[in-house]
């Protein structure tokens, strides 16, 4: 068994929950650095202009955090 890539590790935003790479500084949604590695639940919006996309304030395609710490 290998080990993981240190980054290939996935962060969540603490203030709009968009999941980026490990090696991005901030998001790319709303530009917070404010990046966990504690987070749960995956959601992948592929229409911004749907139900679950407003329920969840998605501003653009991409996956997103259920829950993050």
């Amino acid at each position: 068994m290998s080990k993981a890539n240190p980054s290939s590790k996935q962060l969540a935003c603490r203030k709009c929950k968009f999941v980026v790479s490990g090696d991005e500084k901030k998001c790319p949604v709303c530009g917070s650095t404010d990046l966990s590695d504690e987070w749960s639940g995956l959601v992948i919006i592929m229409d911004t202009k749907s139900s679950l996309a407003e329920v969840i304030g998605a501003k653009r395609e991409g996956r997103y955090a259920i829950r993050v710490r």
